[in-house]
């Protein structure tokens, strides 16, 4: 049976606290998933945080509440429901730090996108230094200080949030773990860190890999190849890993030796070696993660020369 009651947390938990025998409760997720996924996990046996993406496909009909709830439960009952990861461990309340971030970085760039659009609407090239600059239509220079301006103050903003993250890898051990990687910086260890949160969720490297979109699911019907498609991914996650084969390609270091062999004795392209090289870097630093050690290339060669260069 369907109930319908006000959606109080501490009726909520009164209610759940009273039933008897094996409960389990079941949302989907939404932004207040994990505040939810907190608040009530000791009040019951599991929580499952749903994919309302996978639930779609019973969105046919009247759409209410009690009708919604008593769909999610018969899911339930037929095990159909696809779980999405929440925990209360140490790292997840560090998403908030990262997704500000993020969102930090995102606005820096529309509004660098904005002062070149306004800069060559203006007849000049764009790469022009605007501390100086002086337009001869007053208002596109009041625009232009406006832009300055709040860059100055995202500038700020971002140096404030990179000290957070030095402290938070002085704090972490598995931040620097993530750092030893060839082309892992500050910023995508902790983004790494925080995403993933537990890497022991991911039972084989190919689940990661898909996580991350570096991979292609298969599409094939009566032994019939229809293609590829691309999974439901984490794009951070796939930035990052790219971004640390660019970063790495090109030093002194093991993954750009991994890069060379593709191009120079597998012969593939320049594009797919560094499609691999991220797999590649991906792997490992999983691998870091779960192991709770640094990166150790087997090469003792690198070792020997690192100390050399040390001295």
């Amino acid at each position: 049976s369907v109930i319908d009651v006000p959606s109080d947390l501490g009726n909520c938990v009164a209610y759940l606290k009273n039933l008897k025998g094996t409960v389990v409760l079941t949302f989907e997720e939404t932004t207040v998933a994990q505040w939810m996924y907190t608040e009530l996990k000791d009040a019951v046996t599991r929580i499952i945080v749903c994919d309302p993406h996978r639930n779609r496909l019973l969105s046919e009909g009247p759409k209410t509440d009690p009708i919604d709830a008593g769909k999610l439960v018969q899911l339930l009952r037929a095990n159909l429901l696809k779980e999405v990861y929440h925990a209360s461990e140490k790292f997840s309340h560090l998403r908030k730090l990262t997704s500000g971030y993020n969102d930090l970085v995102q606005a820096s760039v529309c509004l660098q996108n904005q002062q070149y659009s306004l800069l060559r609407g203006s007849g000049l090239t764009g790469s022009e230094k605007v501390k100086n600059l002086r337009l001869k239509d007053k208002y596109e220079q009041h625009v232009l200080d406006s832009i300055a301006t709040q860059l100055e103050c995202n500038e700020h903003q971002r140096k404030a949030y990179l000290s957070e993250f030095k402290a938070l890898s002085r704090q972490y051990t598995a931040i620097r773990h993530q750092m030893s990687i060839p082309g892992i910086g500050l910023i995508g260890a902790v983004q790494i860190v925080t995403r993933v949160v537990s890497p022991h969720r991911f039972v084989e490297g190919g689940q990661y890999l898909s996580y991350c979109g570096l991979i292609k699911h298969d599409r094939v019907s009566g032994n019939k190849s229809y293609g590829k498609k691309d999974p439901r991914f984490c794009r951070k996650l796939k930035s990052v890993y790219k971004t640390a084969a660019m970063a790495a390609i090109g030093g002194h270091n093991p993954i750009n030796d991994y890069y060379e062999y593709l191009v120079k004795q597998k012969g593939d392209t320049e594009a797919h070696a560094r499609h691999k090289t991220s797999r590649k870097i991906a792997l490992l630093s999983l691998g870091v993660f779960k192991s709770g050690k640094k990166y150790q290339p087997f090469n003792e060669a690198y070792r020997r020369r690192d100390v050399t260069c040390q001295n």
